[in-house]
């Protein structure tokens, strides 16, 4: 029996030694937590711990082996914790300083909408009781940053960016693709924007190709962006709803090309110089209520969202963006423009993709692939016709 009790004891010291190895070797990476691409460590980390736990625990007498498997499982929790991204500071925290630098260095000739987003993003962010989520509109050509924006926004508020368990995009064409089920996605929608919420408040959600969703499908999502304090126990107002659209597009550049022929510098281009086309474009619907409810409607969102200007004059052609109650309702906080990129603005685009390759910068290569895109017009080439989103392309074929 002394020698049963000393084997224990002897098992106990060796076990202690061994487990207080991996506490300290947790400790540290705790104390000073690795960047990102030191996660394979941590994995080995897990599995040292794990090992040295289930090879121990046969050496024990039964009420030692239930201490340890206790102790185990609560040290299994809180790695656990700390390796799952949670809805925390830790994991969730804004830097405006970071936006800031990154919409002046990486994101090229959108001075007006750098402008918008920065405040908005920072207002909201700052304020620890919002009335009601945020909601931004992003409009204009293909290629001129809509989709790059939001994941700068991703990147400033959430440690693992666009990879963030928070974040969820969603695309018209590939997640609503046929209108005779638009009952099931808006069933699936609302619950998939109300689970994600219920499960961390700070939830961003990016809707992509808006023009061509459903009008229904739009409005089936406006009670999560209202004026709620909470919707059946659940609060949204502190989640981010993104939505990304060409409507406006056509009206935006031919403001540029008009301040182009005048021989104007775009950087003059101010928001109120482009609200009277985008304003337009919102309210392009196919209704037929009376004018003078569209009027009155027109005019409460329009001094909310373009403070600039008392009034516009109003046209609705056939079809358009947003036949929904989120423009009746003013639930967007901003709809931001992009302009037409030139190229100059190219000639960034390609610096930059290389930059983030890891290339030594080489501004002919760059003056290369920016020459080879194609124009409008024609004749002036002034304006490129994808933006920045053939660059990626065109650089592996001169790299």
């Amino acid at each position: 029996m002394r020698k049963l009790h000393t084997a224990s004891r002897a098992s106990f010291r060796r076990a202690s030694g061994v487990l207080s190895c991996s506490l300290g070797l947790i400790l540290i990476h705790v104390r000073n937590p690795p960047p990102p691409t030191m996660k394979v460590a941590h994995i080995c980390l897990w599995v040292h711990v794990s090992l040295a736990a289930s090879g121990l625990v046969n050496a024990f007498d039964p009420i030692t082996t239930t201490v340890l498997v206790g102790f185990g499982a609560t040290l299994g929790r809180t790695i656990y914790r700390y390796f799952q991204e949670t809805c925390d500071p830790k994991w969730i925290a804004y830097n405006a300083t970071g936006l800031k630098t990154d919409l002046d260095s990486k994101l090229f000739g959108q001075h007006i909408a750098s402008r918008i987003i920065l405040k908005a993003v920072t207002g909201f962010m700052s304020n620890d009781n919002p009335k009601k989520p945020l909601v931004l509109s992003l409009h204009g050509w293909t290629g001129t940053g809509k989709n790059f924006v939001s994941k700068l926004i991703a990147d400033s508020i959430y440690a693992e960016g666009m990879h963030s368990g928070f974040v969820h995009v969603f695309t018209s064409t590939l997640h609503f693709p046929h209108a005779e089920h638009i009952a099931t996605y808006k069933s699936q929608l609302q619950q998939w924007v109300r689970g994600n919420v219920s499960n961390c408040e700070r939830s961003m959600f990016i809707f992509d190709e808006m023009d061509k969703m459903h009008p229904g499908l739009i409005d089936s999502i406006k009670p999560y962006l209202d004026y709620y304090d909470k919707l059946d126990g659940v609060s949204y107002r502190k989640s981010i709803f993104i939505f990304l659209s060409n409507a406006g597009g056509e009206d935006i550049i031919q403001t540029a090309l008009e301040f182009w022929k005048e021989g104007r510098k775009r950087e003059e281009i101010e928001l109120k110089d482009l609200e009277k086309a985008l304003s337009l474009s919102v309210f392009n619907n196919n209704n037929s209520e009376p004018r003078a409810r569209q009027q009155f409607l027109r005019n409460q969102v329009l001094h909310r969202a373009f403070p600039s200007e008392k009034c516009f004059s109003f046209s609705a052609p056939a079809d358009g963006f947003f036949r929904s109650s989120l423009i009746d309702r003013s639930l967007v906080d901003s709809f931001v423009p992009f302009l037409p990129l030139e190229y100059r603005h190219l000639v960034q685009c390609a610096i930059a993709e290389m930059k983030a390759r890891n290339m030594k910068p080489n501004h002919k290569v760059a003056e290369n692939v920016a020459r080879d895109l194609v124009y409008f017009p024609k004749s002036e080439r002034v304006f490129s016709v994808k933006g920045c989103k053939s660059i990626e392309s065109k650089l592996d074929f001169y790299s």
